[in-house]
């Protein structure tokens, strides 16, 4: 029976072996057009993110432009992405947040991010780490089921899992973690039609009936 820090180690290692090179699955230009692609994100997939975010950079994507467009506009683009009424709404206000806080910048700041419209701790971590090297460990509910087939976390909800995760493993590897876990559950480790025993991990290390 492995250790716990040797489970962690070793699926550390097939994730890198798997996964050397973990580009941002969210197409975007600079820190505030990942902000708003992983606004959009949200109970959406990053493919359909993806199809969308071009024309609402045609639009605008930069606060300045996005500020001065009418919420209606914003909406009527990504719609396709779903909750449209509150995510355009947050995208406008937060452009102009950006403005008026910011001078026109992202901030490199957890407490600033989270404070936006439409922000939470998920999105924000997303941007700290990937737009600004920020160590951070941003957990969805594909982690966090993940996190729970490995035996890695009990946690109820995300916030929890997180906290287990960033335990067990080297703060300096958190950015290119949280992008592997992400791809190998898309390949490998499936919510539905799961089998446990061709997934390179839960072969090895996976809770039972899971």
């Amino acid at each position: 029976m492995a250790s716990k820090q040797e489970k962690v180690d070793h699926i550390t290692e097939i994730l890198e072996k798997l996964y050397p090179i973990v580009p941002i699955p969210l197409d975007h230009r600079d820190s505030y057009t990942l902000l708003v692609a992983v606004l959009l994100s949200a109970q959406c997939t990053d493919e359909r993110v993806n199809m969308v975010t071009p024309k609402l950079w045609k639009l605008a994507d930069n606060p300045y432009d996005m500020a001065v467009q009418e919420v209606e506009d914003i909406k009527a683009i990504i719609r396709p992405c779903g909750l449209s009424p509150r995510k355009s709404k947050a995208i406008s206000e937060l452009s102009k947040i950006i403005i008026n806080e910011h001078d026109g910048k992202v901030p490199q700041s957890f407490e600033f991010l989270e404070a936006m419209p439409g922000v939470g701790h998920k999105t924000a971590s997303v941007v700290m780490s990937q737009a600004f090297g920020v160590p951070a460990f941003p957990v969805d509910t594909h982690i966090h089921r993940l996190a729970h087939r490995w035996c890695l976390s009990t946690g109820k909800n995300v916030e929890k899992t997180e906290k287990d995760l960033k335990r067990l493993f080297p703060k300096d590897k958190w950015n290119r973690l949280h992008l592997q876990i992400i791809f190998f559950g898309r390949q490998y480790c499936p919510a539905r039609g799961h089998k446990a025993g061709d997934c390179p991990i839960c072969s090895l290390y996976g809770r039972r009936g899971i």
